[in-house]
This record gives C-alpha cells, structure tokens and sequence, in this order.
C-alpha cells in the first residue's frame, strides 16, 4: 500500500510540487507526485523508515500558498519504486520559503544577512533571468563562479538542487550604499548587516531610500509621505491585525510565499489618520526587502511605505548592485469570503505553459505566447530568441512592426475573453459575458468565434458640458447650477474637452471632487461605505451603448442634492452591477448560452463584485483561473482567437 497525500490547489504552477520533491529527495523515499486537475498527489513509499521525518518536515517547511486550498490524506493499492524528480524550466519572482528566511537570519551561515539568498524554488529569480533555456549561463549570475559549496548544493538532492543562481558570500554579488557624500561597499555578513542598519536609521530619519531589489527598483519611506502610488509593507507579522481589518484568507494570502498586493480596511486610528481608511498592503518578500525590514522592525517600527521604481527616483540614499534585473508588475489578489482571483500582474502567472497547442504566436503587453515543448509558453518578448509558426496575433496598437507574414489584430476585450474559455476549457460551449476595464463590452462566443453584442463605446470628453446641457429638457438648469454651485469641478471639466485621451472615471472622481482623479480613485471612496445600499445612478443604453452623458449627469444631480461622495462611489458601482447583470441575463436568455464569463480589471472591486455575485448567484461567472482579470490575459486568450 502506499500513502497518499493529496493538496489541493487552484495554480498549475509547479514550485509547491517541486519544493515537496526536494524534501522527499531528501530523505530518500521513493514516491510519485503528480500536479493535475488541481490536485498535487504524493504517493510514498509507505514502508520507509524515514517516512514520518520526511511528512514532518514537509509541513514544517512547506511555505504557505494563497492557491492551496485544502489537504487530505488516504492509502492506495501499489508502491512507488523510483525517487521522484523534477526540472527547473523557469524561475518565478517569489518570495523567501521559511528555510531560506531561517538561514539568511543564521549567524553561522554562509549566507547571513546576504540579500541574494534563495532556493530552487522561492525568491526573485524571474528578474535575474534573461532567456530560455533556464541555465546560469542565461542569468545575470552568469559573470560569477559558484564557489564550492554552492556548485556541491546545486548537484545535490535538496531544495537548491538545479538552482541557476546560487551563491554566498563566498561567491555572491557585493552590494554599494551611496549618499552625495560618500560610498560604503558590502561583500560579507558584517558588511552586509551593517549597510541594512544605516538603510534602516535612514529611513526612520525622514529619508527616502532607493534600493536595487531582486524585484526591481523600490523606494521607501515613512507613511507620512505615502501617496497615491504608495503601498503600505506591514513588517511586523505578529502586529498586522492590530493595524490592518483582515479575513482569514486575507491574512494567510498577505503572508505567503506569493506574496500578493491587496487593498484592506485599516482599524488602527493613527494610520486611518494619515493615509485613509484603506490602503493596498504587502508583506516584504525578497531578500533586500526582509532584511531592511528587519533592521526597521529592531528599531520600533511595524509598518512602511514604498513604491515601484527606477534608477532615476529621487532619494537620498541609494542602494544597488551591478546585476541586471528585469522587474515584473506585482501580482494583486482580490479576496472576499466567497472567491479569490487574482486582479492585475505579472508576477506569478508569467511565465506559464497552457494546453491546448496550437500553431499560433500571440502579442500582447510585452508578452508572447509561443508553442514549447507541447505545450504553449507565456513569458516576455525578451527571453525568446526565434521561432517558427503558421500565425502571428497582435493586440490592436500594441506595435506597427510586421512580425509575420500571416498576422492579424487582436481587440483586448475579445483576447481576454478568450483567455476564461481556454482556461476553462470550454472550446466548443456557448458563452456570454462582460469585459470591463474603464469601458464595457459584452461578447458572445457562439463555440467557435467571439462576437460583440454590445461593443465598447469609448469616452469622448469633446463638448461634455454641451451634451449634459441638451441630454433632456431642463438639462441646462443642471449645468447653469453645477457652474454656480460647484465651479471648480466645472472649471476642470472646461479643461477636460481641450484634451485627448480622458477616461469615463477621471471625469467622475472630478465631479466627485476626489483628490485621486482615477477609477483608483473611485474605488476606493466606495470602500469607506458602510451602509447597507446604495442610489440608483443612470446607467441607461442609448443606441445599443452605454450613455456616458446621461451616466455623469446623474452624478452631478446627486452632487449638487449634497449626496456625500462615499455614498455616490458605492452606487456607481452597485448601479453598475445591476446594469452588467441585466443585460447579461438578457444575452443569456437570447442565445441560450451555457456559461457567463466576467473578465476586465474592474471587475476586482469588492463593491461591483458582490452585486454582481448577488445578481448571478443561480448562474455563478466563471473568471481567469491562473492568469489576470486584467489586461495581461490577453497574451493568452490571443493564442486560441
């Protein structure tokens, strides 16, 4: 008989399997693990003497995943008679599993505050990566000589088995702190410490400090100076419900080996205060980022801003290295009591295989989808060299270059929506639904081909005061008091029409009179709502398409009535829902379709969502699995269009 232990989990992607094959490995087990049907199945040798040691230090060491999602354990006819194996194709940006944490803060390791510490299958690798095939000879790393030890750990069974870029202090990368005045150089565990604890005293002096992580550029800083790109990095784990509102599946995504972004309520009143009642929050992840967090938290502080950033960011410290690091966008996690998906980003969903194959290259957001071993590969244009294929797809303005012969255009909103059907495997199945992202269209897939039912009508801010002056009879009152009345958003939607480009949500945060003048903006007054409903906001169809004018107009109505904009957020949202739903319903009735999807951005806004769940409860929508909501799942549904 063999034991079986079986993880469930809803990601396809292998660094949770393959960390528990390094440990089986480890202890010598033979055993058979296997990643399928969102399920990992380990089945050992049931007999072996190191069997329960092996269990023991899989749940001890495991890191915690916000995709795994249960755990069971049973016994099964038959005997595993090999050690199971694995290969690395590709490194992902993670954040540090518990073993390497725990040797980094080991002041008897080689590795001791050494900020480039990581195993085959936890940290920042991806931005260290340059192109396939994954070898140290393609990484950054590939200008030093693994010392050793670290060339014996790389051959050797254990979690850095097959790792491309390990090193030491022995072997590593020296890192340099600089100010105007002088430059101080670390290349060993005393050096190292000491350049994180002036970084740290830094910050907690009011500065800005620029560090060169395995993640890309970040600056930080104390919230006092947060703004509307900054994020809030918990650092004390022990403390963040004392600061942070968070349900349990919020609290184990923050502090997983993902490491996600999500936007939370605050309940402690000096951050309310200072930054809002809520926030988007992280836990800090990669090496250069745990260890200053450290040296913060030893010196009283729990919690610290930062944004993404480049080498040009103003600061007053710099902290860098001479490696190449090729950043992604942060993964952000939408979670409520009910579901979780995964929002916007790169990280994590990139690079990814996919089945079905198919003879199709796409393009998309810097991304390709190229046919690989089998199976289609998802990562940067960058990391591939050439290729042969029948078929090019290009995201509509995404490039004028002529990349193949055969090349066609791509829409995003059909991309994305093609991207659910692929990872839902639904070829073949009758679908409707809704892409949203500042724009909405609603598309049909009959089982072979994607059509618009309702297509975009994009904002055109040209004469907006105009059109709410002639929408109806009596409109012109509405414009005369919102000049009289309100003579600042008016001034601003004066300015408005002399531009080009404007989004539907910029003009609304402007009437709401929100210091973030964005569809972030928006989002995040709804959050501070409440109550327990909303008022109705026009969300009328004219001539088959949403009526911006008639949309605004309700908004400025209600402004001028003195609704406050807390209220006014939330029932833009929950107005919205009521609008997708119906009509939705109204295409599914028509068309007898068998499936609704959801896909767009904004669809990861607690308010629209939870309408949209109510509405479509008797008929769930099925979203993108592994990959974003958002834009970069184009890349994906391009391959199968």
């Amino acid at each position: 008989m063999a034991f079986v232990l079986e993880l469930h989990t809803t990601s396809t992607q292998p660094y949770i399997k393959n960390y528990i094959i390094s440990i089986i490995r480890e202890y010598k087990i033979k055993a058979i693990v296997t990643l399928k049907n969102a399920k990992i199945v380990c089945a050992f040798a049931s007999e072996h003497e190191n069997l329960q040691a092996c269990l023991d230090a899989i749940a001890q060491r495991l890191p915690a995943s916000c995709f795994l999602t249960g755990s069971q354990h049973y016994r099964v006819e038959g005997e595993p008679d090999t050690l199971p194996s694995y290969t690395l194709e590709y490194p992902l940006g993670l954040g540090l599993c518990p073993s390497c944490q725990k040797e980094m803060f080991d002041p008897s390791s080689r590795r001791y505050y050494y900020p480039f510490t990581s195993c085959g299958h936890c940290g920042g690798g991806y931005g260290l990566f340059n192109k396939f095939p994954y070898e140290r000879a393609n990484t950054s790393f590939r200008f030093f000589q693994p010392c050793e030890e670290c060339e014996s750990e790389s051959k050797n069974v254990g979690i850095r088995e097959q790792h491309q870029i390990n090193s030491c202090h022995k072997c590593g990368v020296p890192v340099r702190l600089m100010n105007k005045n002088n430059e101080r150089y670390a290349n060993d565990a005393g050096s190292f410490r000491t350049m994180f604890e002036v970084a740290a005293k830094a910050i907690m002096d009011n500065k800005r400090v620029l560090v060169k992580t395995t993640m890309g550029y970040r600056v930080f800083y104390k919230t006092q100076f947060m703004n509307n790109d900054s994020i809030l990095m918990m650092i004390n784990a022990a403390k963040i419900t004392e600061y942070l509102s968070l349900i349990n599946q919020e609290f184990n995504a923050l502090l997983s080996i993902e490491r996600p972004i999500l936007h939370v309520a605050l309940k402690n009143e000096t951050l309310i205060q200072e930054i809002g009642k809520t926030t988007d929050v992280k836990y800090p992840d990669d090496g250069f980022t745990i260890l200053l967090a450290k040296e913060l938290q030893s010196l009283g502080q729990d919690y610290i801003a930062y944004e993404d950033a480049d080498r040009t960011t103003p600061a007053d410290i710099l902290m860098e290295h001479d490696l190449e690091v090729t950043p992604q966008s942060d993964l952000r996690l939408f979670i409520n009591k009910d579901i979780q998906f995964i929002a916007s980003g790169e990280r994590i969903s990139f690079p990814s295989r996919l089945f079905p194959l198919t003879d199709t290259l796409s393009i998309a957001h810097d991304l390709i989808g190229v046919q690989h071993e089998g199976m289609m590969l998802f990562d940067k244009m960058e990391h591939f060299e050439s290729t042969k294929v029948s078929k090019v797809v290009v995201l509509e303005g995404h490039d004028e270059e002529n990349w193949h012969s055969n090349q066609t255009l791509m829409h995003q909103d059909e991309a994305s929506f093609m991207s659910v059907i692929a990872e839902h495997g639904l070829f073949g199945k009758s679908c409707v639904g809704t892409y949203f992202d500042e724009e909405a269209s609603f598309l049909y897939y009959d089982g072979k081909k994607i059509i618009k039912i309702v297509p975009q009508r994009d904002f055109n801010a040209a004469d907006i005061l105009e059109k709410m002056a002639t929408l109806r009879e009596g409109s012109d009152r509405l414009v005369a008091n919102l000049k009289e009345k309100m003579p600042s958003v008016y001034k601003k939607l004066q300015m408005l029409q002399e531009r080009g480009s404007v989004d539907l949500f910029e003009a609304t945060a402007i009437i709401l009179g929100l210091e973030d003048e964005s569809m972030r903006g928006v989002t995040k007054e709804a959050l501070k709502f409440v109550g327990k409903g909303g008022i109705q906001i026009d969300t009328h169809v004219k001539d088959n398409r949403f009526d911006h004018t008639a949309f605004l107009s309700s908004i400025v109505s209600y402004q001028l009535g003195g609704v406050e904009s807390v209220m006014m957020s939330y029932s833009i949202f929950e107005s919205l829902g009521d609008y997708f739903s119906d009509l939705i319903k109204e295409m599914q009735g028509k068309t007898k379709a068998e499936h609704i999807i959801l896909c767009g951005t904004h669809f990861a806004n607690q308010s629209l969502f939870s309408r949209m769940q109510r509405n479509l409860k008797l008929t769930p929508p099925l979203m993108n699995i592994n990959y974003p909501i958002g834009k970069e799942n184009a890349v994906v549904g391009g391959i199968y269009l």
